[in-house]
């Protein structure tokens, strides 16, 4: 029996890696690895969780459980009261279209300016310089950063809280 390759295993672990870390958390997947968390919590509040919902007054276990890990947490005071800032980002997909041009030039190809082989100026045989202008079109994506949610925390608890349309 052949053995894998080490080029096999790096990419099998590469892949798996990047498949971990791409895999999008979702409320249940965050329901299901703390369920001692969610079943703490009231049946209007699994309710909401469970659809990735959030309102005032809710902890910010609860919170963790509708949205996930925040990206940024800062704190600070408000009206004299430690505060706490949740803020989730997310990548908007922004699309554009691109015209490209490149010359290309080689040793041995098609074109281009040559002596040898089958004619001279633009031959087909060795030595040929320059070829056809490449032009090219397509589209590009972009990913561009935005807010997509805060939750602002005093006392442990929601006491107001923003999102995009989810």
């Amino acid at each position: 029996m052949k053995a894998p390759s080490l080029f096999r295993i790096c990419l099998t672990v590469i892949a798996a890696f990047f498949f971990v870390q791409c895999s999008s958390s979702s409320p249940q997947t965050r329901i299901e690895k703390n369920p001692q968390m969610f079943s703490k919590l009231s049946a209007k509040d699994r309710q909401l969780i469970s659809n990735g919902l959030i309102r005032e007054g809710m902890t910010r276990d609860a919170v963790f459980l509708a949205w996930g890990r925040p990206d940024t947490v800062s704190v600070g005071i408000n009206r004299g009261r430690q505060s706490e800032n949740w803020t989730y980002e997310g990548q908007r997909p922004i699309r554009t279209m691109n015209m490209n041009m490149g010359f290309g030039y080689g040793g041995f190809g098609y074109g281009g300016y040559g002596y040898g082989g089958l004619g001279g100026f633009g031959g087909f045989g060795p030595y040929g310089y320059g070829g056809y202008p490449m032009w090219g079109s397509g589209t590009s994506v972009t990913y561009i950063p935005y807010t997509a949610g805060v939750a602002d925390f005093v006392g442990g608890r929601v006491v107001s809280w923003k999102s995009t349309a989810r």
